[in-house]
């Protein structure tokens, strides 16, 4: 008995001692020739005999290192802490004296775009992983072992990892914009008791801004986080709503890249609101005049939801306390502001908002869970509406891969409908939504599949522009997100949403949509070679006609 214990134990020992892989590494951070650059190990049990090497220089452990659990190596523990704000357990190259040193063989420095790493134990090779054939490298990208495989993602450094997530039997409110976003968000605000934490894109509405304000004079504690690099850069009607925001005692914060850290999205994209830790607004609308304006006010076609429930609430959360917990955060700065002038063209509300109740919730975030999106519209049935600002393609010869999954449904009798932005700045280039629309159309005559496409029009319903970012699958699932359909959105931007599977909610932007869609036209441009010659053809066959009748007479 004692004899079979004692093996049982020797098995044990001798497989800890071997149960070590590499689970994580980055070989091209953004620092200047990479002093950045770690391994992450993971596993536990004596490294007697174990070394990591990339076949030019490697690392062994200090004799009698004991492991238990993830183990961070780093080239400079100096220049690790600058990039993560943490030190690594040990480091190969660097001499911090917070952090140990492994014994390093010749110069292990890891190549951006072609090299191999090795974990080998007693001349036995446990691990090995080449790049470009295992994963494909870019810069600032970090590189996670999920089970046997590397995570597809491209998740770059100082990102978050958040999981699938589900919740059920959610309350709330859906809304669409022009119509009734700005009701919706005024009522919220007006509830919040406690706490508001607050992350959009741009801000430029001072109304909505007085309204926080109003919250934060009666012992609401805000927090805002705004991209600090919008596209165009950040305009002085934002600068003014900062400076009105910070001077009254709400802390503005802004998303950027510094000497220092790198911001870790392309754009902090995301539009949502946390509201006393149990209720989430998600919009596909900046808080700017055009995307929350007075009833009776047009704007743009958004669409929005405000949900009920901590569980949901916390997620949301966490979401934003990591992004506003990294070197990447800086104080807004709101100097050099101007008011903005908001539209008063008069709208005819259509769509006031609708209550829900036993929804199924799921969190769609940017790029954590964004894949969820293509999984919705691959799992599609019956029917997919998809109203965006616009679709652009991957390149000349790849399709979207959203777009390539709609099309995909439809060639198994799902029937698809796209409804596009017809905005002067999507349609005034050779490469954007009509022309967009006409492929999808092309695509459509060419197979003979149920797939249309179409440009809103704008004037007949009154619209600014179509920012939406939404789509319903099968008559009962609907995606609300800020997640356009482009290759930057979906995998480097931060991005929020939320797949809801409800039938009032379906409903409810189903209208809004067929509304939109009924509107809207197909635009057929005529080639000016051609016009002037069907335009006598047009007349010749009149006067035909006309002599014809005479004739008779």
């Amino acid at each position: 008995m004692r004899f079979r214990l004692g093996l049982l134990l020797l098995f044990f020992m001798v497989w800890n001692a071997s149960a070590f892989q590499i689970v994580e590494f980055c070989p091209d951070p953004y620092l200047p020739n990479d002093p950045d650059e770690y391994i992450v190990l993971e596993g536990h049990g004596n490294t007697d005999g174990l070394i990591i090497t990339d076949g030019e220089g490697g690392f062994r452990f200090p004799p009698g290192t004991t492991l238990g659990g993830r183990t961070t190596i780093a080239r400079n523990g100096g220049a690790f802490y600058q990039t993560h704000g943490y030190y690594p357990d040990f480091e190969w190259e660097g001499s911090h004296v917070s952090v140990p040193d492994v014994s390093r063989n010749g110069r292990l420095q890891l190549s951006n775009s072609h090299d191999e790493i090795q974990l080998i134990r007693h001349a036995t090779i446990l691990q090995e992983i080449a790049w470009p054939e295992d994963i494909h490298p870019r810069e600032g990208q970090v590189h996670f072992l999920e089970g046997n495989e590397w995570d597809s993602r491209i998740l770059l450094l100082g990102q978050s990892r958040f999981c699938e997530a589900e919740f059920y039997d959610i309350s709330g409110t859906a809304f669409v914009s022009p119509d009734s976003s700005y009701p919706v968000f005024e009522e919220a605000v007006h509830r919040a008791e406690e706490s508001i934490l607050l992350n959009v894109y741009e801000f430029t509405s001072m109304k909505m801004a007085d309204l926080l304000v109003s919250a934060g004079k009666r012992g609401v504690n805000i927090t805002v986080l705004l991209e600090g690099g919008p596209v165009g850069g950040i305009p002085p009607q934002e600068r003014s709503v900062i400076r009105r925001l910070s001077e009254n005692g709400i802390r503005v914060l802004q998303m950027s890249t510094t000497e220092e850290y790198h911001a870790p999205y392309r754009f902090n994209h995301a539009k949502y609101m946390v509201i006393d830790g149990r209720r989430v607004l998600i919009t596909s609308e900046n808080f700017k005049e055009n995307g929350f304006p007075a009833p009776g006010v047009s704007g743009n076609r958004g669409w929005g939801i405000c949900l009920e429930d901590e569980a949901l609430a916390s997620y949301f959360e966490d979401i934003f306390e990591f992004d506003c917990g990294g070197g990447w955060i800086e104080e807004a700065d709101g100097t050099g502001g101007i008011e903005d002038d908001p539209s008063c063209r008069p709208y005819e509300v259509e769509f006031q908002p609708v209550a829900i109740t036993s929804a199924h919730v799921i969190p769609v975030i940017s790029p954590d869970t964004s894949h969820l999106v293509l999984k919705m519209l691959e799992e599609a049935r019956k029917s997919i509406a998809i109203e965006e600002a616009y679709i652009t393609n991957e390149s000349c010869d790849q399709v979207n891969p959203f777009l390539e999954a709609a099309i995909n449904a439809s060639r198994r009798g799902v029937c698809v409908r796209v409804l596009l932005d017809s905005y002067w700045y999507n349609i005034e280039d050779e490469c954007d939504n009509d022309e967009m629309v006409s492929f999808i159309n092309s695509i459509a005559a060419a197979e003979g599949i149920p797939l249309e496409a179409r440009c809103a029009d704008l004037e007949l319903n009154n619209l600014e522009k179509i920012h939406n970012k939404g789509v319903i699958v099968d008559g009962n699932r609907v995606l609300v997100s800020s997640i356009n359909w482009n290759f930057n959105s979906p995998n480097f931007n931060r991005e929020a949403g939320v797949i809801i599977t409800e039938p009032i909610t379906a409903s409810y932007f189903l209208s809004a949509f067929e509304d939109d869609w009924n509107a809207a036209y197909q635009k057929r441009a005529v080639s000016p070679d051609y016009l002037k010659p069907a335009i006598a053809g047009v007349v010749i066959i009149a006067l035909l006609i006309l002599l014809y009748l005479r004739r008779r007479r």
